[in-house]
């Protein structure tokens, strides 16, 4: 999704034409939105077909497609993805590519996202890719593919989506290309750089070090699990033949490394990389399954909700997929949430499994820095040189000119230091004073090479049994995913995929295990492989009876594989626990209804740690007092319409400025997620730390009580200002507004007629991050949406077709059907929609019929 840092367009000019053509004719205009619009209902013809496919379409215009062979299935899964959402389809595959610039035209975010996504090669990894997949994968992208292009033949742009006609006003707009299978597997790497694990704590600890300088106190800014407090996924007794923990490499020197520079110029490159699924803060899911024993119907019941970043239209497309008769040939009849641009089903179920993900987070990226010669072609590879391969790069700018770049790539990966200039690269003699006197930065990811995620997406559509996900964990590569799914023969369980590095232990300063930018001169330091698929943590019907997987730990500290030290602190899947556990000690048999309650669950953990040490502390301005006053009788539910919650989110953003701004990088301030309660939460107990003083005020020293006290206060004076003078009528969900942007056209740079087509109206939510309904902001930036439940879901494995549902947005992108923003406000309410799977139960939901005729 394009934001601050990434391409919008400057359309000034767009805004003129487009009043103009309002002014001339209202009607006209109705006619240019509404003419994208597809044919949902009667009969078509699509060449391919080897006999007809129905699709019905329900309330919310969510597609069910039926067909004889897997072949016209995929084909018709394609043609009806184009129908919807093709824009988003191009718009995807034009920023994989590294082409956004074909796209959208002369602009300088554009051409910086192409620069770094050419680096990274994603669209060769891509193609390659598509030679190693299974053939019966190959087969189905090929179909999905024909499907794409019967629906593009023939049409003009104008007829395919409204953008291009407002693209047009600005830039050279011709015919899309026809759609490619790479294209739909360049996609998974988009959505694996997202996912990608601990990149930002890598560099943040590398930041924090550039201003702190001293290893122990940055270590205090990124502690270590809770434990203690909030349990990881899985118990030792949980899994599945557990394996000993992998040795993990614990360091390098400091002062063998230009790290400020290494930091600075990887971060100038790759902030300009487009973030698909979201960035940030909040970026994680929930998901849990519990067992039979546990609810009412006496079979397992699962929950999913990702978190990602909210766009529109939403990252998810629901659908239905179903042979005729189920075979050999023919397996699918499965429904849920797919991506617009690639085949199958990503998260749903089938007549026999259910199953979710969540973010597992595992570390596989990490920053070698690399000793470079003068000439730029080799580095230091322990006492020889080793080549660099270079490729050139030629990247069409539509309107101007080409631009050509020339892409360096070490034997660790692509050097990212390359891309961007960065004022910090200026020279630096190394340590030694050997070859050359410059460090460059190269990226190691697993997703650099060929993978199998594809094959892993429609093997979890068949899959029937633990056995089938334990064979989805060895073809899921990239991202690493928490998979906890349930059968309907009553089993529940867990598995973790991945392709996840090992590393070598190696003695130093600072930990070398992955948390730190590494030296590529030294072999010591590179991958040693990978854990072994067989490895990885799994469990069947563990005794409690449910698995709670919200990006926690995975297993209790040094047990099975080293995944990451940077886990989500699991305030949030602590609290998914505790209610779980309120259930069973009871005696309450759980509902979908119960599911779905705990999906919009408002308990605010951070209120829990810090709201006893407030209420501690005296004010003794009457005026200055009215928000502390709020906390005394407040329940810790961060619901929309809390006085106390707004006054209690404005203390905390408060807080994290007052004791951190001081002694961090400007653009390192604390976003106010788990990470940072657990800092506090350990901070709490030391009211002379250091951290509490403010390095601003020469002279004087500032201790807990007086920072929390200042906090209270200064928040007190903030929302009068914005709420009003009488704190009883402040309200969270004034301040805490979510606001879906169209992709391209929906920044605050493009005219304020065409943003209004294409962005939904805001909407006030409740939540917060890492509460369970995360709807998470960014302490550091204000109190807006930036991540939430990007889809909700409760599978009943007893009867599927009790199971719920709803999107963030809706089942379109076309901004004039009625199905663009039709479950936005239900989504808001924590509203969820019945979720008919059956045959019989999809056909008496149908609200239109369409068949596809060869």
């Amino acid at each position: 999704m394009l934001r601050s840092r990434t391409a919008r367009l400057t359309l000034i000019s767009v805004a003129i034409v487009l009043v103009v053509a309002l002014v001339a004719g209202v009607v006209a205009a109705f006619v240019v939105v509404r003419r994208p619009l597809p044919q949902t209902s009667g009969t078509l013809t699509v060449p391919g077909l080897t006999a007809p496919v129905a699709v019905t379409r329900d309330a919310r215009g969510i597609p069910t497609l039926t067909a004889d062979t897997s072949a016209d299935l995929f084909l018709a899964q394609g043609y009806v993805a184009a129908q919807d959402r093709f824009f988003e389809m191009d718009y995807r595959r034009h920023v994989v590519a590294g082409r956004l610039s074909e796209l959208v035209g002369e602009n300088e975010d554009a051409l910086d996202a192409d620069k770094v996504i050419r680096t990274f090669g994603w669209y060769r990894v891509a193609t390659e890719e598509l030679e190693t997949i299974d053939p019966a994968t190959r087969a189905v992208l090929e179909a999905y593919t024909r499907g794409v292009n019967a629906y593009l033949d023939g049409k003009a742009p104008s007829q395919i989506a409204v953008e291009y006609t407002v693209l047009g006003l600005q830039v050279d707009v011709e015919a899309p290309a026809p759609w490619t299978e790479v294209d739909s597997l360049a996609w998974l790497k988009a959505m694996a750089w997202d996912l990608r694990g601990n990149y930002d704590d890598e560099l943040g600890r590398a930041r924090a070090f550039s201003s702190i300088r001293d290893v122990a106190q940055v270590d205090e800014l990124f502690p270590a699990y809770p434990q203690d407090v909030n349990a990881p996924i899985l118990a030792e007794a949980d899994l599945t033949d557990p394996t000993p923990a992998a040795a993990q490499a614990r360091a390098l020197d400091l002062d063998d490394i230009g790290l400020q520079r290494a930091v600075d110029s990887a971060q100038a490159a790759l902030a300009a990389v487009p973030h698909l699924l979201g960035d940030g803060e909040g970026m994680g899911s929930n998901s849990w399954v519990v067992s039979g024993d546990l609810t009412e119907s006496g079979h397992p019941l699962l929950a999913n909700d990702p978190h990602l970043g909210i766009s529109a239209p939403g990252i998810w497309m629901q659908v239905g997929l179903r042979c005729r008769e189920v075979t050999d040939a023919c397996p699918y009849d499965v429904s849920g949430f797919s991506f617009a641009g690639f085949p199958g089903v990503v998260i749903g179920h089938n007549a026999d499994l259910a199953w979710g993900l969540t973010n597992l987070g595992a570390d596989v990226t990490d920053f070698f820095l690399e000793r470079v010669t003068d000439d730029g072609t080799s580095s230091v590879r322990g006492n020889e040189l080793e080549p660099i391969a270079t490729r050139t790069e030629v990247i069409k700018v539509n309107g101007g000119d080409d631009v050509t770049i020339e892409v360096r790539e070490t034997v660790h990966g692509p050097i990212v230091s390359d891309v961007l200039e960065s004022d910090a690269l200026g020279d630096a003699p190394l340590p030694d004073g050997t070859f050359g006197r410059s460090y460059e930065v190269a990226l190691a990811w697993t997703a650099l090479a060929p993978g199998r995620t594809a094959d892993a997406v429609l093997a979890i559509d068949t899959a029937k049994d633990a056995a089938d996900i334990a064979r989805v964990g060895r073809l899921l590569d990239v991202p690493s995913q928490n998979i906890v799914f349930a059968t309907t023969d009553g089993h529940i369980g867990y598995q973790a995929p991945g392709r996840i590095p090992l590393r070598n232990d190696v003695t130093g300063e600072v930990p070398s295990d992955g948390t730190w930018p590494r030296p590529g001169w030294d072999p010591a330091y590179d991958w040693q492989g990978y854990v072994d698929p067989e490895d990885m943590p799994r469990a069947l019907d563990p005794a409690q009876g449910f698995v709670v997987a919200a990006n926690q730990a995975v297993t209790p500290e040094g047990v099975g594989p080293y995944l990451t030290s940077d886990w989500d602190y699991g305030f949030r899947s602590q609290r998914i626990r505790d209610v779980l556990e309120s259930h069973v000690a009871a005696g309450e048999k759980m509902t979908v209804a119960d599911m779905g309650a705990l999906q919009v669950d408002q308990h605010n953990p951070y209120a829990d740690v810090l709201v006893p040490a407030l209420l501690r502390l005296d004010i003794d301005d009457a005026f200055d007092d009215d928000g502390q006053d709020l906390l005394r009788t407040w329940d810790h539910v961060q619901s929309a319409d809390s006085a106390a919650a707004a006054y209690f989110s404005a203390v905390w953003s408060t807080l994290l400025t007052l004791a951190f701004a001081d002694d961090l990088p400007k653009d390192d301030a604390p976003d106010g997620g788990s990470r940072w309660l657990e800092v506090v939460r350990e901070l709490l107990d030391e009211p002379d730390s250091p951290w509490w003083d403010d390095r601003s005020t020469p002279g004087v020293v500032e201790g807990r009580d007086e920072v929390l006290t200042r906090a209270m206060v200064t928040a007190r004076l903030e929302l009068t200002q914005q709420l009003g003078r009488d704190a009883e009528d402040w309200r969270w969900g004034r301040l805490h507004v979510a606001a879906p942007e169209h992709a391209v056209l929906g920044g605050d740079s493009v005219p304020g007629l065409v943003r209004s087509l294409v962005n939904p109206d805001p909407v006030e939510v409740g939540g917060g991050s890492s509460l369970v309904d995360a709807t998470a902001w960014d302490a550091s930036q204000g109190y807006g949406v930036t991540a939430g439940p990007s889809m909700r879901m409760v599978v009943d494995l007893g009867d599927l077709d009790s199971s719920t549902w709803v999107n963030l947005t809706g089942s379109s992108g076309h901004p004039a059907s009625p199905h663009y923003t039709d479950q936005l406000g239900p989504w808001s309410k924590g509203t969820t929609f019945p979720w008919p799977f059956t045959a019989a139960a999809t056909e008496a939901d149908a609200d239109q019929r369409l068949t596809l005729e060869p």
